[in-house]
């Protein structure tokens, strides 16, 4: 059980390490947009959240920079269930990716793909785990 709590574990700091990179700044980026009619750069080399969805209408951008700020609220929930040793939090986890991954391909996020990757395996390793019965 202790090496399942470990991947698991791993895999929730770095899901919370992910949500408040990218979660947190979707609010501000929100109201730059907002205010400014276009989005922030991020260190003046390419705009936060520039992607194939930043051709929509503010709000309705707006709305899914918002949305995308639930999900990861969502994830970071989850990966506390996970943190616990809970076989739902694993799961859940496993389950909320697919979802993000249309975020980090709307708004071009190229990290989060990464994250996402080492969260799969180690969530996967962690269900693996939980699913062998001691011998």
């Amino acid at each position: 059980m202790r090496k399942v709590m470990r991947k698991a574990r791993i895999a929730a700091v770095l899901t919370w390490i992910y949500a408040a990179g990218f979660g947190v700044p979707a609010v501000p980026v929100s109201v730059y947009l907002l205010q400014h009619g276009e989005l922030p750069m991020f260190m003046d080399l390419f705009p936060m959240y520039g992607g194939p969805w930043d051709v929509m209408e503010d709000r309705a951008f707006v709305t899914l920079l918002i949305a995308f700020f639930v999900v990861l609220l969502a994830a970071a929930w989850v990966a506390w269930l996970a943190w616990k040793g809970l076989r739902a939090g694993v799961v859940l986890g496993l389950a909320l990716l697919p979802v993000e991954a249309v975020f980090w391909f709307g708004f071009a996020l190229p990290v989060p793909w990464l994250f996402g990757a080492a969260r799969v395996l180690l969530y996967a390793l962690a269900l693996r785990s939980l699913h062998q019965k001691p011998g």
